[in-house]
């Protein structure tokens, strides 16, 4: 194989340390995804290697000087998902992906991590109705949480709502103290997490009180019309098939929806399908309605949780064939008694 030198050149207005990392960390991983040799003087960075790989190594750099001239600060995530987005050739520019701002609060920028998160903001942002569907850790609610708060600060809208379906997962509501909605809180307390990433508290508290924003179980949508308002469903697949499309008929004008949700988390009782499941087949073909599916690469958790949720897939796929002995884990088999139930992955 005949090898190839390509240098480039970092400019002078990024210290080396900010591309490389300290103790070149950053550089070791661009070195371990690649079959390249890197030599790096002053600030001058020579590629060695096959023609294909020096090419991408190449670009990855000025990939990462964009990064940098954005504003953004590099480290093991950022220069990771740019070696995954250089390395699966699906989009030109990793920097136009990873710097795509959906919601900036107190100096803290809230940015796609992987391609199909990108692909997810734009969906939102062009689409009606946005079906967010993927594992835990895919920042599918989270987003769908930014693009809400943005278009409230915006005056797009003028109020959000937040809805979670309350299904038990095992537990059981009735044994927990307090009122209805103490007892329900549990189920919200996802989406007043992310809230408080996005907005101070006292913000959160004065538009509650004012009803600006609205968090609710799903039960509580029935007979309303909800205009000029951004609706979450978070946790859509233990909807039934009635629910959703109750939910889905409450759509009023000037209005946005996003539904969230993880098709092998299902915790609906035995018998009962997921509306989640069922909407996938029916609405496809509609204008303003766009389906996006995020997988294992778009988790955003700690590695490990990547790597749990792809072995957890192989081991679904291979029960479903017949060869694991056992149901796929997360998904409630119907027509099994409560004893053939399982826990989900995990929760958003």
């Amino acid at each position: 194989m005949s090898i190839t030198k390509v240098k480039t050149t970092i400019p002078a207005q990024h210290a080396m340390v900010s591309v490389l990392g300290t103790r070149d960390e950053l550089l070791r991983l661009v070195e371990d995804a690649f079959d390249v040799r890197i030599l790096v003087r002053g600030n001058e960075i020579t590629v060695s290697g096959g023609d294909s790989e020096a090419a991408k190594v190449t670009h990855l750099f000025g990939e990462l000087v964009k990064l940098l001239d954005a504003g953004q600060h590099l480290d093991a995530s950022a220069v990771g998902a740019t070696i995954a987005i250089v390395q699966g050739a699906e989009h030109p520019s990793p920097a136009e992906v990873l710097g795509d701002e959906a919601l900036s609060h107190r100096g803290r920028a809230i940015r796609p991590k992987t391609l199909g998160q990108k692909r997810y903001l734009d969906a939102m942002r062009a689409n009606t109705v946005t079906f967010g569907i993927g594992p835990a850790g895919t920042g599918k609610t989270y987003l769908a949480m930014a693009m809400a708060v943005l278009a409230l600060k915006r005056k797009e809208v003028t109020r959000i709502i937040l809805t979670r379906p309350a299904v038990e997962a095992g537990e059981r509501l009735g044994f927990l103290p307090g009122t209805l909605f103490e007892k329900i809180d549990p189920y919200l307390r996802p989406l007043f997490d992310a809230l408080h990433d996005m907005m101070d508290a006292e913000q959160i508290a004065l538009h509650m009180e004012r009803g600006t924003i609205e968090v609710a179980p799903l039960a509580f949508m029935r007979g309303r019309t909800l205009n000029d308002s951004f609706i979450v469903l978070d946790e859509a697949q233990n909807t039934t098939a009635e629910q959703m499309k109750m939910f889905l008929t409450r759509l009023g004008f000037n209005s946005k929806v996003v539904v969230t949700g993880d098709v092998t988390q299902v915790d609906l009782p035995s018998g009962r399908t997921s509306g989640l499941r069922i909407v996938r087949g029916i609405l496809t073909d509609i204008d303003g309605v766009a389906f996006c599916e995020l997988g294992a690469r778009d988790v955003v958790r700690h590695r490990i949780v990547q790597e749990i949720v792809e072995a957890y897939r192989v081991f679904d796929e291979r029960a479903e064939d017949g060869d694991a002995g056992v149901g796929p884990v997360g998904v409630h088999q119907e027509g099994r008694g409560q004893e053939g139930r399982g826990r989900g992955r995990g929760q958003q």
